[in-house]
């Protein structure tokens, strides 16, 4: 089981919580016509915060994971690894619960300062999980 957080595309997402919740399980139906790894078919805010993220967790699959040699090298990168699903509108992330803390700071740092949403997808029902938007305000 992994620690699970997600991004959105703050003008694509319903403004109600009930709303957002719909609509967060219909994205996560993964039925787009497009693989998930390839990060050019996100919004570009979406975009720019994955190419930050990056850089301290990096993606698993796809074209910016990291080598087997640089695994190797580097003992604690296989931990900070992050299997991610990119959409148009979302980047769900699935994190080592080992990182969940700083996952989620960054992740909700990042998601702020490149104007994209962020919803902790493990932060326990729907119904209290947040979902916070670029401006630091949290659907209700």
């Amino acid at each position: 089981m992994s620690y699970d957080l997600m991004v959105f595309e703050k003008t694509k997402a319903p403004k109600t919580r009930a709303e957002f919740i719909q609509w967060y399980e219909e994205q996560t139906q993964w039925g787009e016509d497009h693989d998930y790894q390839t990060i050019g078919v996100a919004a570009p805010a979406l975009q720019n915060w994955f190419m930050e993220m990056k850089e301290t967790f990096p993606p698993m699959n796809g074209e910016y994971a990291p080598t087997d040699d640089l695994l190797v090298e580097d003992a604690e990168l296989e931990n900070r690894l992050v299997d991610y699903c990119i959409g148009r509108d979302v980047i769900y992330a699935a994190f080592a619960w080992s990182v969940a803390e700083e996952a989620y700071e960054r992740m909700r740092i990042l998601a702020q300062k490149h104007d994209v949403g962020f919803f902790d997808v493990s932060g326990g029902p729907p119904e209290s999980a947040d979902i916070i938007l670029p401006d630091g305000s949290k659907l209700e």
